[in-house]
This record gives structure tokens, sequence and C-alpha cells, in this order.
């Protein structure tokens, strides 16, 4: 199956550029990561959504309500049961975001070298010389000469839909801009960044905690996307806030990293979140252009080595109106991947794009090419380099795992997990096979009550590449003799059977343990 992949370091020969690829029950190992919204919330488009490949669904708080949201969510879980397709949840907070109402909805003209007023004085109607901002103190963080960007979701600079403005001077709580490019604002809700500016605003916003505690505890969300990441303290915050809602204690908190503040913080931030999602349209903006692929170079192997997901956003604007992506962006995902990327996340696209499901799998029909060419063995050995000696009893096992799957030309990796932690190493030397993560569900009680945990564990693997979860029947544990082993291991085989990752004589390796042993084996398959 993997004997004949190319390395990009060898010259790849054009018959192979030239063969059509070829389907697989998993599209590809990288996860993608679907915003859902008004063009993508009924039942038949999140189905063929998930069909096409998307793994986690995305709410973004920004806007709509918690019961527009919880309609969508409910048109998610009969997608789900409708296509046997697990899929994880994340809640996008608003965060320290600053927004200008356009309470009346019509489109504002700017024209290029005109002046415009940004002012906090929210009873003002907006118009192409005034608009009103949630911000009292943007007076006092600005000065001459700084840049502000003001859009709809998306601001590269050189759209017609979003405008670069200049501050040419401050009048008391009003800041005056000059208008750098013509541009038409269109819709109810514009985003202002103020780039390499310190916003004074808390990370989690009272309508965050609000948001959380209500829509978020009740449906138990796998994932947080803490926006405008700042600091680790502001992670340690958040943790604080989830641990105190009880069932929410285990929901994983990605670091959506936005600014240069969050930059400078990056490796603090690394080590207290469970992710980061790098958000390159405001840090495209915070940062020089030609600085913008480093940064996304440098926090992808920092995320590789520390084994957490590392999620890229605004891979194909252009799919948010068009069917195909322009070749700058085509290979711009490629390169997401071949970076290190653990998902693409589809913001735009498939929120208000005209079509999500072709993005989808466009997005995932360029993962899994650029897959193909990923050099593992140059990966593999930078990993062990990294991690140094000696290696923790895990990460050694993790790693021979890994090694062991390479050299036997295995279909698939299948690992017994209760935590999940013993597969998010495996997939952290990134296998050029599938990892089954087989989740073996615990009892737990919280004195009233007994419950499994499993579920939620199962999910957060849908973040992560080349993991693919199953969970396992709550009656045989992780640990335990090798009789109930292996009649979880028939289950996770006739598993990678009926997907077509396993067929007869292939070879499988298995990580488990055993008593107190970890234990990593070969088996073949009879027929």
């Amino acid at each position: 199956m993997h004997s004949n992949h190319l390395l990009l370091e060898e010259p790849i020969r054009m018959a192979s550029i030239l063969e059509p690829s070829k389907a697989s029950f998993f599209p590809a190992m990288t996860k993608i990561v679907g915003t859902l919204g008004p063009k993508s919330r009924s039942v038949e488009v999140i189905a063929s959504c998930l069909n096409a490949g998307m793994s986690v669904a995305r709410f973004d708080f920004s806007w709509g309500n918690t019961e527009y949201h919880q309609e969508t969510l409910e048109n998610l879980k009969a997608a789900v049961k409708s296509t046997k397709k697990l899929c994880a949840v994340m809640l996008d907070t608003v965060g320290p975001e600053l927004q200008v109402a356009n309470k009346t909805g019509n489109p504002i003209s700017l024209l290029g070298d005109g002046l415009v007023v940004l002012t906090p004085d929210r009873g003002q109607e907006p118009s192409s010389e005034l608009l009103p901002i949630n911000f009292d103190g943007l007076s006092k963080a600005v000065k001459k000469g700084d840049t502000i960007f003001v859009g709809q979701y998306l601001f590269t600079g050189s759209e017609t839909t979003s405008v670069w403005l200049e501050v040419s001077e401050v009048k008391g709580e009003d800041v005056v801009c000059s208008v750098k490019n013509s541009a038409t604002l269109a819709g109810s809700l514009f985003t202002l960044h103020a780039s390499q500016i310190h916003i004074d605003l808390p990370t989690l916003s009272a309508q965050d905690k609000e948001v959380i505690s209500s829509w978020g505890l009740q449906n138990k969300i796998d994932f947080l996307s803490l926006s405008y990441t700042r600091h680790a303290e502001d992670v340690r915050q958040a943790r604080e806030f989830l641990n105190k809602l009880g069932d929410l204690s285990q929901t994983q908190i990605f670091a959506k990293i936005e600014n240069m503040e969050g930059l400078t913080h990056f490796d603090e931030i690394l080590q207290e979140a469970d992710g980061i999602i790098l958000s390159r349209g405001n840090l495209g903006i915070d940062l020089p252009p030609e600085k913008v692929f480093l940064f996304q170079k440098a926090a992808l192997y920092k995320c590789n080595m520390a084994g957490k997901p590392a999620v890229v956003t605004r891979v194909v604007d252009s799919m948010t109106d068009n069917l195909r992506p322009t070749r700058a962006e085509a290979t711009d995902v490629a390169n997401a991947v071949l970076d290190g990327s653990d998902a693409i996340l589809l913001g735009a696209e498939t929120l208000r794009g005209l079509y999500p499901v072709d993005t989808i799998s466009t997005v995932g029909r360029i993962c899994a090419e650029a897959e193909k060419v990923f050099n593992q063995d140059l990966y593999f050995k930078k990993t062990v380099k990294y991690v140094g000696e000696p290696m923790t009893h895990l990460e050694s096992i993790a790693s021979s795992a890994v090694r062991a799957a390479i050299k036997v030309k295995a279909s698939v990796i299948i690992c017994f997990t209760s935590s999940g932690r013993a597969a998010r190493l495996i997939a952290k030397y990134r296998p050029t096979m599938p990892v089954l993560s087989v989740v073996v569900p615990r009892l737990k009680t919280n004195q009233l009550k007994w419950s499994f945990t499993g579920a939620f564990e199962a999910r957060q693997s849908l973040l992560v590449r080349g993991l693919y979860p199953m969970l396992a029947d709550p009656r045989h544990p992780a640990e335990s003799t090798s009789a109930t082993n292996e009649s979880v291991l028939k289950v996770a085989l006739d598993h990678g059977k009926a997907s077509g990752v396993v067929k007869s004589h292939d070879r499988v390796v298995v990580c488990q343990k055993v008593g107190d042993a970890s234990v990593v084996k070969i088996i073949e398959l009879e027929d």
C-alpha cells in the first residue's frame, strides 16, 4: 500500500503525477474542520460534508444566537446518525474581537483617499463617513500612522469587501482614519483589526462565558477554540472556568493565535493548550507578508514536536464564490500538510460559501496527494532526536510501534487506549498508515451516579492527523487478560476490513496493555 510512495526529495516521475488519484475510505489523514452556517446547516448538506471528509464541526459565536446554533447542532446529530460518521463539536469564542455593527444592513461604500471616523458612540448611524465600534478604548490604544482593517470576515487588503485604514488623528474618543483602498462593506457586522495594537479586553468575555455555560455545557462540547489567545494565562483561566462547569472538564482548549502578542508568547501558550489554531487571516495582517510562511513553519514544527494538534485556517478563500481554488491556494493546502499541519479549518468557505461540500472534498484530495510525498523517514528521525534519551515509557512504545509498522509495511496500526494519550503519541510520529484508536471506556463516578468515559476521548482524536477512533464495548477493559483483548481486537479488525483498510494477508501492528506491561505485536491476517 505504501511501498511506492515518493518523497519530495526524490525526483518525481511525471507518470506518478499523471496517474488519477485513488479514492479510499479515509479521504485523507489530515482532518478537516468545517464551520457550519447559513449555507451548510441543513441535514442534507451536513451529511454530504461528513461524507466528503469533515470530522469536526465548528460553531462560530461571532454571529448567530444560541437557538440558531442549537438548531444547526440538532441537524448535525441527525446527519451523524444517517451517515454513521463520527463528528466532534468545536465552540469558537468571540473574544476581544472589535466589531462595527451595521444595524441597517445597507452596504457602506468607502472611497480611497477619503476620511472615515471610528467612534465608540454606538447610537450613531453607520455611514461612509462614520463607523460606530464596540470598544471605548480604541483612541487610547492607537496613534497616528497605525494600520486598521475593517471587513466582513475576510481581509486581505486587496479585495473589494474589506478596507485598509491608516490613523490620521485621534480626536477625543474618536479616531479619524484615511481610507487606503475603495471598498463596499456589506452585511450587518464587520470585524475591525488594529495591527500590532494591544486591545485591553478579556480573552474570555462575559458573553463567551454565558454561551459556554449554557450552550457549551448543554451539548458537552469537545473543543473550545479560544479566540485571540495572547498569554498562557488566558488558557489557564479558560481551563479553570471549564473545570468549574464539571461536565466540561474534559473539553480540550485550542488556543487561537491571531496576533503578534500571541506569537510572542507562543511557547508558553503551547505548553498550556491542548492544541493550536493558527488564524492566518488576522496574523497575515499583524505580520508583514514576507514573514507569514516563517511563522507557519516555526509554529507547526513546535506543535509537532510537542505532540499537540496544529490547525491551519484560511486556505481556500476563493472557493467561497468559486468551484475551484487558485493555483496558489492549492499549493498552500499541500504546503500546510508538508509543514506538519494536523487539520485544515474552513471558515467562510463552508459558512457562507456557495460550494461547502466541493470545498471539503477538494481540500481533502489535495491533502491526500501531499501526504503521499511527506518525508516520514526524515520526520521520524527529527522527532526521535528532539525527544532525546531516555525516552518515557509511553513515548518509547509509540515510536517503536510506528517504526515496526513501517518496517513490516503494515496496513494499519491498532492502538487500545482509555485516555487517548497512547494513540496521540503514535500519531505524533506520523506513521504512513492510519491509526485505529480503539477507545476502551472506563467506569467513573461522581458519588451520585456511575458513567462511562470514552465518547469525549474518541471524538477528540478526530482533530489529530491519521487517527481514526472507534469506541469499544465497555465490558472489555483496556488492561486485561489476553482473552478479552482478543475479542476487542477482532471487532477492530472487522471494522478495518469493512472500511477497506485491512484485507487478508495484510500485516497489522497492535499496541496494547497486558497487565502492567505495554506490548507491541505484529499480526498477519489469514483469509
